[in-house]
């Protein structure tokens, strides 16, 4: 399994090697164009095989059993944060998905991590009040617009300092939208912390 390397942009975690115009703590040319509401995301490992086919086990085909492993890579990898966060939540799946699959794969990663880390976790305070269809095969406009309004937050995140956590980080559009609903229910940041990254 790869890890995602230095240098990477300050705000997305996007490897930037080969960016001409790279300097320390400059955010990357897409998160210049078009800011998103997540003061950091980072990533553990690289969306590559084996890493990429170990995911799609845990995720689609039943082995849960994997979450607790995979966990240890994203602990093992643990970033600095600007703001270290408070409080641990999940992307949390639709009723409808979490009844199909069995189980929510983000919660499997968050618990141990969380209890690792001595960090509060909760898979309450943030739903998905909105069925989407799954993000796969999605372009970047479609993705925002699927997810767009999908997730709503409690009063339990007022003034905390919320890390999100997912399995798979692509174009960031999910933890956009969580990121937005948590804001708006009164979160004071919010970052994003996934077992992989696409690009």
């Amino acid at each position: 399994m790869v890890r995602v390397a230095e240098p990477i942009c300050p705000r997305c975690g996007r490897h930037l090697a080969g960016e001409a115009d790279r300097r320390p703590a400059v955010p990357c040319r897409e998160c210049r164009a078009a800011p998103h509401p997540l003061t950091q995301m980072r990533a553990a490992l690289r969306y590559q095989e084996p890493t990429s086919g170990v995911i799609h086990r845990f995720k689609y085909e039943g082995f849960s059993s994997l979450g607790a492993l995979l966990a240890e890579q994203m602990i093992a990898a643990w970033p600095r944060w600007e703001q270290p966060p408070d409080l641990i939540l999940p992307i949390p799946l639709h009723a409808r998905r979490r009844r199909q699959r069995g189980y929510n794969q983000s919660e499997l990663l968050a618990r141990p991590l969380a209890r690792a880390l001595g960090i509060a976790v909760d898979t309450a305070v943030l739903q998905r009040t909105r069925h989407t269809v799954p993000q796969v095969g999605l372009g970047p406009d479609e993705r925002q617009a699927n997810v767009r309004g999908a997730f709503e937050a409690g009063v339990a995140v007022v003034g905390r300092h919320v890390l999100l956590i997912d399995d798979v980080l692509t174009t960031g559009a999910t933890m956009s939208a969580a990121a937005e609903a948590l804001l708006a229910a009164g979160a004071a940041g919010v970052a994003a912390y996934c077992l992989a990254r696409v690009n």
